[in-house]
């Protein structure tokens, strides 16, 4: 149990490092992230905040690893893809269960701010960028009352799911909106400890 532990707080404090690095690194003009399976719920999320962002739960572990694009940043539970074969890769190791706390850990290791995000601007099925469409276009493929109280509707050109602003949307700005909260006292001494660290 000791050892299991500190191996556990080894890989964090390594992907704390890796972030860093990214951090030292010019600004890429997208951020890319590559999900395992086991964090769909945060892929989601990665996507309504409008981030290119690949996830394949049907895809062994094995094959979804060979597929990594490097250019994107690997999003991961598991412990022993840190060996040595992937430590050159950009990866963050998630560490929490709850989807929004994992989402808060990615914001705060990349210091990711509301300017960095394009919410509902992806589809969350397909990940494809999606594209306004005129709102007699889409009539009756849409229930009569939305069509009637929505001017304003985007379509997925993959997979042809309409998305409209509406409760949920309003939900999620919500939820966005909590996320992106600054931190408080003790997280902002916490995250300053951790650059001070691995950032010298």
């Amino acid at each position: 149990m000791f050892y299991r532990r500190c191996l556990f707080w080894r890989l964090l404090n390594q992907s704390k490092k890796m972030i860093c690095n990214y951090k030292k690194m010019q600004k890429a003009p997208e951020i890319c992230f590559t999900v395992e399976r086991t964090l769909g719920k945060l892929a989601k999320w990665l996507r309504i905040l409008g981030f290119n962002t690949i996830y394949e739960p049907e895809v062994s572990r094995n094959s979804f690893i060979e597929s990594w694009e490097n250019e994107c940043i690997l999003l991961t539970r598991t412990k022993r893809i840190y060996q040595n074969k992937y430590n050159s890769h950009q990866l963050i190791f998630i560490k929490s269960n709850d989807p929004f706390e994992q989402l808060k850990e990615v914001i705060k290791l990349l210091d990711l701010n509301p300017p960095d995000i394009k919410p509902f601007s992806r589809c969350t099925r397909c990940n494809t960028l999606l594209n306004k469409t005129e709102k007699n276009s889409i009539r009756g493929k849409v229930p009569d009352y939305i069509w009637e109280t929505n001017d304003i509707f985007q379509m997925c050109n993959d997979c042809h799911r309409i998305y409209w602003p509406g409760s949920h949307t309003r939900n999620c700005k919500e939820i966005i909106k909590k996320v992106f909260e600054r931190f408080t006292e003790k997280d902002e001494k916490e995250q300053s400890k951790i650059e001070k660290s691995c950032c010298p």
